[in-house]
């Protein structure tokens, strides 16, 4: 028999076993060419005048580079693990291990540089599509053609080529590396077995839940004001890291195994068949892979927390643009402000304007400022005053509100407990009772820097305005608001017409300021959504094919179990308890890890935190549930061929 016949008849005998990873490979070569196909599209230049986005595409294509290769590394190392008694009885009939490995390599070629092809073709189909959607989430209107990158090909077949050589490499290292028993021992040796619950494995249990629990205690209270200095945070932060990683794994190297025995102990041995084919098989198989669940958990939190924070920021666009932009059009400047309605006027459009004079007062801080973190050394701060007609308020004498609240800087500043301020003056001291906070903007952060404006009596403003001090940058806001909503378009369109605003500080639009937030950060959520989504395929694809190894392995089990007059369905009930175990343990505790992440700090991305965060966090489980139902499919078809 040639070598041909060998490859050939080798290649439709595993074939079987290979179609997820031939469509792992599909998937990946094709999200890969496409993402590299948009760096070289011409209509990605429209997002030059934003981010620059083929260089943001190239910089992310290294990364894709590193997930899909670690994951085709990976694969190739349980699938050859997987052949090692093939590759031990070539040996035993006579052949080489150089001709072992000739026949691997050819058989991967094939395998390899056909999917590689399909995916290639695949990535090319879908481009239009991936860029139709990249500009739609950054509301761009571009015409946008379907055109084929020989340069996107050439880095493709590179980047693939490379990791290709590197798997031969690997699988010659392994041949070359064992001898023949050995090679009939690897499937063997491949999974630990426990057989007691050691109190070592207790201990690293409990210790597993509790450095989880400390790190979202300290996550909890990392913008609370606790930590007083850059020094302390970056401390804080670095402790969050190492003690959740290190619980992770101590959690599925002990903590799973130590609940899931006191649930077996709690049945005192009596368990149903669907028990004994879940508990007990978890209890174990988590420990052994421990190191691997642990990385998958880790960067599924990173994942879902880095998509979590960047949508906040796209979601949370508009709003965002209100507060830096109070009204329609904003403006420090009356000259700026006289060129605009001018051109409004002549184009017949209705508006209304909005004119503050904020006075700049001294306030006591002394109780709440944070000086080790502000870097400073006064024990006041300015603050800018409006009078109570000028918004349309009704404030009494001795009584102060609060307008425009900023979570980033009431993480720095804490003033949840504050009921009373005192404003100073040269000669006088001005004492407030603190009614209220409201999140409302007034001005825009420049006036302010992004602390909230006081409003208080008219008279006391007067009284203010007399003795505060002018030494401002700015000190009178001018809005624009338009009356006629249908109109609003029309007049961004003359605010964006006028050359003279383009380099202004002092003017600004807030549809302008909402699209420039959906651009930049629509660009990242793209990028992070299209790497996250990678990660989620070659993740559930490692843990799918850790399940086809223990399927094989534990088919003797099942044979038994068959011949005991267990039926089909009793094997499966147990299989989908295994599964939901399996995928849902590791998904579940990245969930919440990526909760607390973003809790603790996304105030700093947006003003909107649960929709966003829920929203990706139901579509990642979605998705990685289809892993879950379809190893639920291939155990039961280890079920039916066992007997």
């Amino acid at each position: 028999m040639s070598l041909r016949v060998i490859i050939l008849r080798n290649l439709k005998k595993n074939i079987k076993n290979y179609y997820l990873y031939v469509f792992a490979l599909i998937f990946s070569v094709a999200l890969y060419f496409s993402f590299v196909t948009l760096q070289f599209n011409p209509s990605i230049d429209v997002l030059e005048g934003t981010i620059k986005g083929g260089a943001a595409i190239g910089a992310s294509s290294v990364l894709l580079v590193v997930i899909v290769a670690v994951f085709l590394l990976y694969a190739n190392t349980i699938f050859i693990k997987r052949r090692s008694k093939e590759i031990g009885l070539f040996q035993l009939v006579g052949l080489t291990k150089g001709k072992i490995f000739q026949i691997l390599t050819f058989e991967n070629l094939m395998l390899y540089f056909g999917s590689m092809a399909v995916g290639i073709f695949a990535g090319f189909a879908v481009s239009r599509l991936i860029l139709m959607i990249l500009l739609k989430i950054l509301q761009v209107d571009a015409i946008v053609g379907l055109s084929f990158s020989p340069q996107a090909l050439v880095q493709t077949v590179i980047v693939f080529s490379g990791i290709y050589l590197l798997i031969m490499l690997m699988n010659y290292l392994f041949i070359k590396g064992q001898s023949i028993l050995s090679l009939f021992r690897v499937v063997s040796l491949a999974q630990q077995r426990v057989e007691k619950l050691s109190v070592w494995s207790i201990l690293m249990g409990v210790a597993g839940i509790a450095l989880i629990l400390l790190g979202y205690q300290v996550s909890s209270q990392l913008f609370s004001g606790k930590f007083t200095d850059m020094a302390q945070l970056m401390g804080a932060m670095l402790f969050i890291l190492g003690s959740v990683i290190a619980g992770t794994y101590f959690f599925y190297k002990g903590s799973v195994s130590f609940i899931f025995n006191l649930i077996r102990r709690s049945k005192r041995g009596y368990l149903t068949i669907k028990e004994v084919l879940s508990l007990s098989s978890i209890m174990f198989r988590m420990k052994s892979n421990a190191l691997l669940l642990t990385v998958i958990t880790t960067l599924s939190a990173l994942a879902i927390g880095m998509l979590s924070l960047s949508y906040i920021s796209y979601y949370s666009a508009a709003s965002m643009a209100k507060n830096n932009v109070p009204n329609d059009f904003s403006f420090y400047e009356s000259e700026l402000l006289d060129k605009f309605t001018a051109v409004l006027e002549s184009e017949g459009i209705a508006y209304k304007e909005n004119v503050l004079e904020p006075v700049w007062v001294s306030m006591d801080a002394e109780s709440f400022i944070n000086k080790d973190l502000l870097d400073i050394q006064s024990d006041t701060l300015n603050v800018a005053v409006l009078g109570d007609s000028a918004i349309g308020e009704d404030i009494q004498a001795g009584e102060a509100l609060f307008r425009g609240l900023d979570k980033r800087f009431m993480s720095i500043i804490q003033m949840d407990t504050l009921d009373s301020i005192t404003l100073l003056t040269a000669e006088k001291s001005y004492p407030f009772d603190v009614v209220g906070m409201d999140k409302e903007t007034v001005l825009p952060p420049r006036f302010n820097f992004s602390f909230p404006v006081v409003i208080v009596d008219e008279s006391i403003y007067q009284e203010l305005k007399v003795g505060g001090s002018p030494d401002q940058e700015f000190t009178v806001y001018y809005g624009v608001d338009i009356t006629d909503r249908s109109q609003l378009k029309n007049a961004n369109e003359a605010f964006a017409g006028m050359n003279s605003f383009k380099d202004e500080y002092g003017a600004n639009s807030q549809y302008e300021y909402e699209m420039g937030q959906r651009a930049n950060f629509g660009l990242i959520m793209f990028i992070v959504g299209f790497l996250g989504l990678t990660f989620l395929v070659t993740s559930g694809c490692i843990l799918y094919f850790k399940q086809m190894d223990e399927s094989e392995e534990e088919r003797p089990g099942y044979t038994i179990l068959r011949k005991l007059g267990f039926t089909q369905d009793d094997l499966v009930g147990g299989i989908r308890y295994k599964q939901l175990f399996n995928f849902g343990i590791p998904l579940v505790i990245g969930l919440s890890h990526s909760y607390f992440a973003v809790k603790s700090g996304w105030f700093l991305f947006g003003t909107e935190m649960l929709a966003p965060m829920l929203l990706v966090m139901l579509l990642y489980t979605v998705l990685y549930s289809i892993f879950g139902l379809l190893s639920v499919l291939y155990y039961k078809r280890v079920v039916k061929d066992s007997i």
